[in-house]
């Protein structure tokens, strides 16, 4: 007698796909750019400066009408002074008992010598100098180098790390398969054509 049911099994297939971590590194840049400032030299100068005043010179030669009247006045001033001083002192002269000759040729010389110091007109011109200022010339140099200027645009290294993977994928479910390898089955039995009846 033959067995009538094959039972097979169908195991599961899977399929697994592995990824290794990485781990990349970019190399870094770096780029410089110069540029350069020109220098410059500036030279500023101011010549000697002489101021010469020649108000009082000029009015010592030739006096203006309102410094001629001040003039005037001061030399009526001094000669009143110097007046009073003389008839003073010939008053004091005169007060003395003994009065003379000899007192009389005194104040007459006395007088003879003022007159020729007053009256004599020499004198010297001009009798003032012109005034003279100056101011100290200058020279101021500024001078500036040339510049260089770097400019740096530096790129850093980086670091890129792509972690592992493990992916698993079922491609074949598991399964049992049950299969029939008997002939047909006849109800009644003697109904099958290739029946033969046992003896019991």
């Amino acid at each position: 007698m033959y067995p009538l049911i094959e039972i097979k099994t169908v195991p599961i297939e899977i399929e697994m796909k592995v990824t290794h971590a990485k781990l990349e590194h970019t190399r870094g840049t770096a780029e410089l750019e110069i540029t350069r400032n020109d220098g410059q030299m500036d030279i500023r100068s101011r010549p000697i400066r002489l101021n010469l005043d020649t108000f009082e010179l000029r009015n010592s030669i030739t006096p203006t009408a309102m410094r001629s009247v001040e003039q005037s006045a001061q030399a009526g001033q001094q000669a009143a002074y110097e007046a009073t001083a003389v008839y003073a002192q010939q008053g004091q002269m005169l007060l003395k008992a003994k009065f003379g000759q000899e007192m009389i040729t005194q104040f007459a010389a006395d007088a003879q010598a003022r007159d020729i110091k007053t009256n004599v007109g020499l004198r010297f011109i001009p009798t003032t100098g012109p005034e003279i200022q100056w101011d100290p010339g200058e020279m101021n140099i500024r001078y500036e180098m040339d510049k260089l200027n770097f400019d740096w645009r530096v790129n850093r290294p980086q670091m890129k790390f792509t972690p592992g993977d493990i992916e698993l994928t079922v491609k074949r479910q598991p399964d049992v398969v049950i299969k029939y390898v008997g002939g047909p089955l006849y109800v009644p039995p003697s109904s099958d054509p290739d029946y033969q009846p046992t003896d019991a």
